[in-house]
């Protein structure tokens, strides 16, 4: 069996995107699983449908509007970077409604609806392809894969907008009687669930680079201090997901094929730009050119 494994990251997302659209359309590669992680949550149902130019103009074209019903932060531009600085108003407001997060992501919610049909979901549970999420249950302290063929439309819909919920900046998801945030929180990159369902090879998108190049610019504020100290953490548990994934793979021969980014895209995934989106689409679909390219004659 074939995967695909596709890691949390935001907006970078779009580069999964071209880098999945490269593997499926030009070396005709067929997946009979593929898993998510927040971002790669929203990608897998119309990779699996072969459905890309669909997906790719959601990516290309969305922006903090398309995600955020209410968004809690402004962005900066100085020196040539991108900072956050709080959106006061917005947060209190928010916090005056009830909300215990700084901001609510209901129009993902609505995007993610309008993109993902009930006719897609009928296809996708009717084929022989399974479709995977990946959600962090707080109240269960426990990570869940949530599987398209176990649950109807609306509540699959929900499972890949909770997968994407990157708390506390967006809405803190109540399902079931229990909390549920980002998938990233628990899993970013869920190689070891892939193969624990019988993958035996695997390409697994990473939306970092293989090195740590990062060197993050001083904190402005205590709500870009807050993202930093998240995007620390969350980089860790990537790293922890890759090693275990490569253990796992090692114990039952199974094969793993790495897409890191080759570049940092940014170093604040909640920024949608539609023109950096763009780019980094065309930019992961020629990475994955190159690649492949590179490999080809040695394997000759």
């Amino acid at each position: 069996m074939r995967a695909l494994v596709i890691s949390g990251g935001g907006s970078k997302g779009a580069f999964a995107g071209g880098v999945a659209q490269y593997l499926i359309e030009e070396l005709k590669r067929e997946y009979q699983l593929y898993i998510g992680t927040s971002t790669g949550s929203l990608l897998v149902s119309h990779l699996a449908l072969n459905k890309i130019e669909k997906i790719k103009s959601v990516y290309t074209n969305v922006n903090n509007a398309s995600i955020f019903s209410v968004c809690p932060f402004v962005i900066k531009k100085r020196h040539g970077t991108q900072n956050i600085a709080i959106k006061h108003m917005s947060v209190i407001l928010n916090f005056i409604k009830g909300s215990k997060t700084f901001g609510e992501s209901y129009n993902l919610k609505r995007l993610i609806r309008k993109t993902i049909s009930l006719e897609d979901f009928l296809e996708l549970k009717n084929s022989d392809i399974s479709i995977v999420v990946t959600v962090s249950n707080l109240s269960l302290n426990q990570v869940e894969y949530k599987m398209l063929s176990d649950f109807e439309y609306d509540d699959f819909c929900d499972w890949v907008w909770i997968s994407c919920n990157y708390t506390p900046f967006m809405t803190l998801a109540k399902k079931e009687g229990c909390e549920y945030a980002d998938g990233g929180m628990g899993n970013m990159v869920p190689i070891e669930e892939a193969i624990s369902r019988g993958a035996r090879e695997v390409d697994a998108i990473i939306l970092q680079t293989e090195i740590n190049q990062l060197n993050r610019m001083p904190t402005k504020n205590p709500f870009s201090l807050i993202t930093n100290m998240f995007g620390f953490m969350l980089d860790r548990i990537e790293s922890q997901n890759i090693k275990i994934g490569k253990f796992v793979a090692t114990h039952n021969n199974a094969i793993i094929n790495f897409y890191y980014a080759p570049t940092i895209l940014t170093t604040n995934s909640l920024i949608f730009d539609k023109e950096k989106m763009t780019e980094w689409w065309q930019s992961g679909y020629n990475f994955a050119k190159f690649k492949n390219e590179e490999i080809s004659p040695l394997e000759n």
